[in-house]
């Protein structure tokens, strides 16, 4: 005959729904030192993989998690945390954003974007030509080629090389590229000169054309510096910034920055390009299942500002501007 279980780890529903030890609430002290933690990282682009102790302080909340932990291991099994706001963290929040500049060793501005679990190499290239409708002008001209490597997705995708033609998806993606950046540059100002960007995904996870938009800006930005250091302009040719983000919504929340797994079951989705001025370069917008209405497209055009809002910030910090 089995023996009968005895301890902390042995209960009845009725005893445990009259009792409070296996319930925390999460004090007002913890969830500063969570939020100030947070906002941290975030400013310094640690991505939650590098999170340590050191830079993620919770010297008051980690009590209370050892507390949580030894319920579960010692005591009843069973624990439910009250009082942290897990929506705040959720639908309004980037992904862990990190934009590594200078990346590549050769090309003149280069800048690796990782936006979560999608990483974006983008590279500037600086032609001492343009393309022949704007020979003679004076005018420079900005143009970006698009790929994906055949294992950044989950299954390999053949080569676009090897099958000897772009998609229709590769070409609107590079022309979106290149209008983004056009707009935000002073191509009279650029002269003669042709800057080729190359953006090429590394691991797809969502958003792969909004981070080689942020991204490409940045090396943009680096290109133009070296034509400034050189004295082959007069000023850096560009007016304003430029960022790009995703927003949808799943599972009938407006949602920012969305991975491939909500991308995927959204509702809807939009990519929002927008300078850092507030202007807006382009909108992609599309219902996947039932049309949303205008305050639904007004939501997602909010969510959208403060996001790009923060890229910029982070365009900012990549450059050494702030």
């Amino acid at each position: 005959m089995r023996q009968p279980i005895e301890g902390a780890c042995a209960w009845h529903g009725e005893e445990m729904a009259n009792s409070k030890r296996w319930i925390f609430e999460t004090s007002a002290e913890s969830l500063a030192e969570i939020e100030a933690a947070l906002r941290s990282c975030q400013a310094n682009s640690i991505p939650w993989q590098a999170t340590t102790r050191e830079s993620f302080p919770l010297p008051t909340f980690s009590r209370q998690l050892a507390a949580v932990a030894e319920e579960l291991e010692e005591g009843s099994g069973m624990a439910k945390l009250r009082c942290l706001p897990v929506a705040r963290y959720a639908p309004d929040e980037l992904r862990q954003i990190v934009l590594e500049p200078g990346y590549a060793k050769y090309a003149e501005g280069s800048c690796l974007a990782r936006f979560g679990d999608t990483h974006v190499l983008c590279t500037a290239s600086v032609e001492d030509k343009v393309p022949p409708f704007l020979r003679n002008t004076g005018k420079g001209w900005i143009t970006a080629e698009y790929g994906m490597l055949p294992r950044s997705t989950h299954t390999r995708t053949e080569r676009e090389a090897a099958r000897g033609r772009q998609s229709g998806r590769t070409q609107e993606i590079q022309r979106l590229i290149g209008r983004s950046l056009r707009a935000v540059t002073d191509l009279a100002l650029l002269g003669e000169r042709q800057i080729r960007i190359d953006c090429d995904v590394l691991q797809a996870d969502g958003g792969t054309r909004t981070a080689a938009i942020t991204g490409s800006y940045v090396a943009l930005h680096l290109a133009m510096k070296q034509l400034l250091a050189a004295g082959a302009v007069a000023r850096l040719p560009l007016d304003d910034a430029v960022a790009a983000i995703s927003c949808g919504i799943h599972g009938g929340a407006t949602v920012l920055d969305l991975d491939y797994a909500e991308d995927s079951t959204a509702s809807a989705d939009a990519n929002f390009v927008l300078t850092g001025k507030g202007g807006i370069v382009e909108i992609q917008a599309t219902a996947e299942a039932a049309p949303f209405g205008e305050a639904e497209f007004a939501a997602m055009l909010g969510l959208a500002r403060a996001g790009i809002a923060r890229l910029l910030r982070f365009q900012r910090r990549a450059l050494g501007l702030d």
